[in-house]
């Protein structure tokens, strides 16, 4: 466990996030973990622990507070889930199950714990993904949009926001768009490189 960056915002730590207590200090938890997928990007490494839900529940057995966690509906979803969000990702379809005409084109967001506030709206969040095409993709298998993120956080409770699972660090800038202040832990150093860069960059995509 390392400390990779800090700036006035945003805390990122390269390595696992079992062996970084910092992150659990934070006050909302909004992460996009592995959560049973077994998912083979193209171009890309497999997923580290996504071969099951377990490092998902392991986290979240640690954490006590607000939480927000992408997942699927072929995995059992996390204890304690208060509500269901949905990301409509657009009209374009994913892989999913190539025998059925259907393509997914949305995923879940499990909502835990309390504080969550704003204004009352649908839970369903119509934002397109990210497409591999595009010149401004994050160079990660999973990469969320930063318009989807700073539209969670805002209804998130004040306080330090946690994303265990980096990743491409969407969360991560997010938050320093929003002036607010977060803690990353992120197990691939190739992609602790790609959240500095974004940061330094400061990057709306």
């Amino acid at each position: 466990m390392s400390l990779y960056y800090e700036d006035e915002h945003v805390t990122l730590y390269h390595g696992s996030c079992l062996d970084i207590p910092q992150w659990l200090e934070a006050d909302v938890l909004i992460t996009d973990p592995p959560y049973g997928m077994a998912y083979v990007p193209k171009n890309h490494d497999v997923i580290v622990g996504d071969e099951d839900a377990g490092i998902r529940d392991e986290i979240l057995a640690m954490w006590e507070g607000p939480a927000l966690v992408f997942g699927t509906w072929r995995v059992e979803r996390p204890k304690n889930t208060r509500q269901l969000i949905v990301w409509a990702k657009g009209n374009t379809p994913g892989m999913g199950d190539l025998s059925m005409p259907w393509g997914p084109s949305h995923e879940e967001i499990y909502v835990l714990g309390e504080g969550w506030e704003g204004t009352r709206r649908s839970n369903v969040y119509n934002i397109p993904t990210i497409h591999g095409t595009a010149h401004d993709r994050p160079n990660h298998p999973t990469p969320k949009p930063i318009g989807l993120m700073e539209q969670l956080l805002a209804y998130a409770p004040q306080g330090v926001i946690a994303d265990p699972f980096a990743g491409s660090g969407t969360t991560l800038v997010a938050a320093s768009n929003l002036g607010r202040k977060a803690i990353g832990c992120e197990l691939e150093e190739r992609y602790c490189e790609i959240i500095v860069q974004r940061l330094a960059a400061k990057t709306l995509f």
